[in-house]
């Protein structure tokens, strides 16, 4: 039912366009606020870690402070995102400082990121550009087609224990800090500059409180906030009712609205993620800052079509596994169990 609701969305996308562009202007004010209200509270938490660890509090309380932190690491990424976007303030400088400052925080190298996030808007829902900035998604046709040990990697990148206990460490501690050659001089050189501050800091840690309880500092809320993160990334784009289409057939604004997930959270959540749960809006216009993207929301008619995904409801995402172009939605393995192999003429990459 919430497929054929979301296929039915009433757009006039010359009005939609017009309705929206207000809540593309950045305002300073409310990004520096934002900066004070999450970044001075999360860097007070991360000092209140090391005296822990420096007065030999019991792990148990460093832990236990891990989770606010991390939390609030999350809407650091927001605003980290939105300076890739460059949408947080109206100056592209600006953007760059604060982003480059926000993703050392993270441990996300901003050029780097940046690059690889431009494509992912640019190819969103399309099965024909799959592989940059996404979760893995393979048709069924193509997994019938795969080899087995394919299928048995596929089974395994899918899978939410590996999403969400492997990949928090792989990204931010393995992948984001080797650079690529291939993407390019500024996105190399980002990711050198956030590794050398990042090695910086464990140096004089290091020096002063000792390796051992710098990482226990920042391994688990970096951890911790990036298992959070991929959880919503993978939500975003993988539920049931979203929308794929050969590239014949994309189109952005159907791409936005009924491939892209409206994550409805508590007020507290939303707030934590930076109101990223509105990712249908955030794909319909990229240059909408965190901070607009309810005001928009609300006062959009065609926008409040879309149906909500509640977090009950978007548990059922992780039994949905690949998408099926005859039935145009994704389904679980077991819906093709029993299928015989078959003769595929496309195929797609996993992300890189």
């Amino acid at each position: 039912m919430s497929r054929i609701l979301r296929r039915s969305l009433p757009v006039d996308r010359a009005a939609l366009s017009r309705q929206i562009a207000p809540f593309g202007r950045s305002s300073t004010r409310k990004g520096t606020w934002q900066l004070a209200n999450t970044v001075l509270p999360c860097l007070a938490l991360q000092a209140l870690m090391v005296y822990g660890r420096a007065r030999d509090w019991p792990l148990a309380v460093t832990f236990a402070l891990a989770v606010p932190t991390a939390a609030l690491l999350i809407r650091v990424f927001i605003f980290f995102h939105d300076c890739c976007h460059d949408s947080f303030f109206a100056s592209r400088t600006a953007n760059r400082i604060v982003g480059t400052l926000t993703g050392i925080m993270t441990f996300t190298p901003f050029d780097d990121w940046k690059q690889a996030h431009v494509r992912h808007h640019a190819t969103a829902g399309d099965l024909d550009h799959r592989g940059t900035g996404d979760i893995w998604t393979m048709t069924v046709d193509e997994y019938l087609a795969a080899s087995r040990l394919k299928r048995l990697g596929y089974r395994l990148v899918r899978n939410p224990f590996f999403l969400l206990l492997v990949v928090p460490f792989y990204l931010p501690l393995i992948a984001y800090r080797i650079p690529r050659p291939s993407s390019g001089r500024a996105a190399v050189l980002s990711v050198l500059l956030t590794d050398a501050v990042l090695a910086a800091i464990a140096f004089a840690a290091w020096r002063t409180i000792g390796l051992q309880d710098y990482l226990l500092v920042q391994v688990p809320m970096i951890v911790i906030s990036w298992a959070s993160g991929v959880w919503l990334f993978y939500v975003q784009h993988q539920f049931e009712g979203t929308h794929w289409s050969r590239h014949d057939a994309w189109e952005p604004v159907e791409a936005a609205l009924q491939g892209s997930s409206y994550y409805k959270l508590p007020r507290v959540l939303q707030w934590l993620t930076g109101n990223i749960g509105l990712h249908h809006i955030h794909h319909l216009r990229p240059r909408i800052p965190n901070y607009h993207l309810q005001a928009c929301q609300d006062a959009v008619p065609a926008l409040q079509h879309v149906k909500p995904l509640t977090m009950r409801h978007s548990l059922r995402s992780t039994a949905m596994n690949l998408w099926d172009e005859r039935q145009q939605k994704l389904v679980s393995f077991g819906a093709i169990r029993g299928m015989p192999r078959v003769r595929v003429r496309r195929t797609a990459a996993p992300a890189g």
